[in-house]
């Protein structure tokens, strides 16, 4: 069967490139083609556009991109066409996908969403349109099943697929001769894949450092972003950039400072206690603190349904916020001791390993009857 993938940032790719391996074992005829990265090319996917010309962010940047995604928005369109595919999975990444659901559902099309759209955090209406123009949901997080099903939604509940990519992961016992590393404890500083979020928070990250000399604070860079994001890194003796390891660097870290996002549950299932930051434009902002329903903005503390991480957003944000908040979950510090036992909580409540095997398996059923 033809399948149709379309991921626009860098946690869709990963599950993505390993549902792809999946649709391929459950599949073995599976051609895959779409919009992805470099791990669902690696599965054997056809990558026709790279998630890194998708990558806006806030309502500021989305308007002054316009142009290009709705250029985006014709190519994607007329590959569909051209491809004429069994099926179109769309993986997260809302704005985009489910207005190509829509246009799909008009043209005819099955679609399938995998990893559900944040529709429980603001706007839950959209769910209506999930509703009305997806055919089967295949969610990972435990509270979205019954979140879908007050919409008059039945959905799979598939299990977390960062589960399986943290388990499966081996360290590289070479990792800090191969980077060169000082032989000190490390921070690990993870500030996003998207450019105006490494900018804005690599300048309020790197000056704790100082605070912190018996440590080797480490970023997290991508080899997809121009180097010059990271330059700033230079001007600070302790701190270090390794590209494209971010696993190898988790698996490494006595501490971490998080961007909000999938990499603060990955970091939580490394179980390295850390500080969540966020920060965006004022106007963002402004739109996101008056449409937001939720309590809290990283997935860690949705998951674990309390404030299990301490998160710094916006204003609250600055270099003294966080170097008193990364004091209290380093080695003594007051908070230290409870992360680590909310961790374990919240890897039980994560449900069964296997994700995109179990996904992967459930749509060919759904596309065979």
């Amino acid at each position: 069967m033809k399948y149709f993938l379309i991921a626009g940032e860098r946690s869709g790719d990963l599950h993505g490139g390993n549902l792809v391996k999946e649709l391929r074992k459950e599949d073995p005829a599976a051609n895959c083609r779409g919009f992805g990265g470099n791990y669902m090319a690696d599965a054997g996917m056809q990558v026709l556009v790279n998630y890194e010309q998708m990558a806006f962010m806030g309502f500021a940047e989305v308007v002054g991109n316009l142009p290009a995604i709705m250029g985006l928005f014709r190519k994607c369109k007329e590959e569909i066409l051209k491809f004429r595919p069994d099926v179109i999975i769309m993986i997260d990444y809302a704005g985009f996908n489910l207005r190509m659901a829509k246009w799909a559902k008009q043209q005819g099309f099955k679609v399938f969403y995998y990893i559900s759209p944040k529709v429980w955090a603001w706007n839950q209406k959209r769910a209506l349109k999930i509703k009305k123009y997806v055919d089967r949901m295949f969610v990972i997080m435990p509270f979205e099943q019954e979140f879908y099903s007050r919409w008059g939604m039945e959905v799979d509940f598939v299990g977390n697929p960062l589960l399986d990519a943290v388990r499966t992961f081996t360290p590289n016992p070479q990792f800090y001769q191969q980077n060169q590393l000082p032989d000190k404890p490390i921070i690990a500083l993870l500030p996003g894949s998207r450019k105006q979020e490494v900018l804005s928070l690599l300048q309020v990250m790197l000056p704790v450092s100082k605070d912190f000399p018996d440590y080797t604070f480490v970023v997290a860079g991508l080899s997809s972003l121009p180097g010059v994001m990271y330059a700033a890194a230079e001007n600070f003796p302790q701190v270090r950039v390794v590209y494209d390891q971010t696993y190898e660097l988790l698996s490494h870290a006595t501490a971490a400072v998080v961007a909000s996002g999938t990499a603060t549950l990955e970091t939580a299932l490394f179980e390295v206690p850390q500080v969540v930051c966020y920060k965006t434009s004022w106007l963002t902002y402004q739109i996101a603190k008056r449409i937001v329903s939720v309590p809290y903005i990283s997935l860690v503390n949705l998951v674990a349904g309390e404030g299990l991480v301490r998160e710094l957003i916006q204003d609250d944000f600055s270099e003294d916020s966080l170097q008193q908040e990364l004091k209290k979950v380093m080695p003594g510090g007051e908070d230290r001791s409870r992360q680590l036992q909310g961790y374990e909580k919240l890897k039980e409540s994560m449900g069964e390993e296997a994700a995109s095997e179990r996904t992967a398996r459930l749509m060919v059923a759904y596309l065979k009857k």
